[in-house]
């Protein structure tokens, strides 16, 4: 939650991050169940979330408010045209009473969308003949990618799509299509064009775009090649990566057991100081002892000459033992400081090979996924 002084802040935050964000965003504040502040990226212009509004039972912000928690939502594309993920957080006042939200929603990108800018460039450039890439939505074109000797100058980016196009089709039927154009059509030269339907994550049976390959006509046959090269190439990186996760889960459990190990060292240097006191605190007695052992030999006179003696050597005995008691707690001391460095940097090491594992089980999460695409493309070459 946060309080109403607090709104001001969100507001100047706002507007100075909206038109920064990657995909665009849109941040606005709700009062009594109406909107009275609002400011988005450059085309979000959502009519029914401008100032004035009243907010739907079933939506986020509404559901913040009533809950009286920070709420997170996908929304789907049939509410405002677009597909958001939206987080509401409630704003109180003094007396801890909700009395509104404050609302951030981003487009919901496909992760394929998502991700085009880092993997297309280095797609483009593993076909000799060239090869052009894009991405749409329902209606136009949002990526696009071509190469230094391939390129469809004309699907640009905001691209209305049209009936006679590839990915018109493919929205409207869900399955991956294939086509030849010939030349002039889009450019000089006879292509032939792949698009793949985009689904949502969350629901198999919602089309949300289209991913699309255009080739030269001769670049096919290179299709094909890379396609079986990449499967090739991914499914050894994925046996590596394995290979790796295993052994970052035994280097994590080893610095587990090596931490629980120095703890333990740590306790027991600590037990060493507390026999050392004892050892200090007999000799203590031990020397007062002696004292009046000598005493009572010298009022016994000749008699108790003998029994001085042994008195003398029991003093002498118990200050040598005292004396060894600070050398123990200087080495002790030296242990402990030691084991505390030794635990500071096995706490480290633990935390990283946490960390080590957690990445290698991302990386061999992605790289699945790739394993699947990659047979994916194969399949789809050989339909070419």
């Amino acid at each position: 939650m946060i309080s109403q002084s607090d709104v001001k802040l969100f507001k100047i935050f706002a507007e100075l991050q909206v038109n920064q964000i990657l995909g665009g965003a849109m941040y606005f504040i709700v009062e009594d169940n109406i909107i009275t502040w609002s400011t988005a990226s450059e085309g979000l212009d959502i009519e029914a979330l401008k100032v004035g509004k009243a907010i739907s039972p079933e939506s986020c912000t509404y559901q913040a408010i009533k809950q009286k928690k920070t709420t997170n939502m996908k929304i789907s594309r049939t509410v405002y045209g677009i597909r958001f993920s939206a987080t509401s957080i409630p704003v109180v006042n003094e007396a801890n009473e909700v009395t509104g939200a404050v609302t951030i929603l981003f487009p919901r990108l496909h992760p394929i969308a998502f991700a085009f800018d880092k993997f297309a460039p280095i797609l483009a450039n593993m076909f000799p003949e060239g090869v052009f890439l894009y991405v749409t939505d329902l209606n136009k074109c949002i990526a696009r990618q071509g190469s230094k000797k391939f390129d469809i100058e004309d699907f640009t980016l905001g691209y209305e799509l049209e009936e006679s196009d590839i990915a018109w089709k493919t929205i409207r039927n869900k399955q991956v299509n294939t086509t030849e154009i010939e030349a002039g059509s889009w450019g000089e030269m006879p292509i032939m064009v792949l698009c793949c339907p985009l689904l949502d994550e969350d629901n198999a049976d919602e089309i949300v775009g289209t991913m699309g390959i255009v080739l030269p006509k001769g670049a096919a046959a290179q299709l094909r090649s890379v396609s079986t090269n990449l499967d090739s190439g991914l499914n050894g990186v994925s046996a590596a990566v394995e290979q790796l996760a295993v052994a970052a889960s035994e280097i994590h459990n080893n610095e587990k057991e090596l931490n629980a190990n120095i703890r333990e060292i740590h306790k027991l240097s600590e037990s060493i100081n507390e026999l050392s006191q004892l050892i200090k605190e007999i000799a203590d007695q031990t020397k007062m002892l002696g004292l009046n052992a000598s005493i009572e030999a010298a009022r016994a006179g000749e008699i108790g000459r003998g029994f001085n003696v042994v008195a003398a050597e029991i003093r002498k005995l118990s200050e040598e033992s005292k004396n060894t008691v600070p050398k123990i707690r200087e080495l002790t001391n030296h242990i402990t400081e030691k084991v505390d460095k030794a635990i500071k940097m096995s706490t480290i090491n633990l935390e990283a090979s946490q960390e080590q594992s957690a990445a290698t089980q991302e990386i061999t999460a992605s790289i699945e996924e790739m394993t699947v695409m990659s047979e994916e493309l194969s399949q789809l070459s050989s339909n070419i």
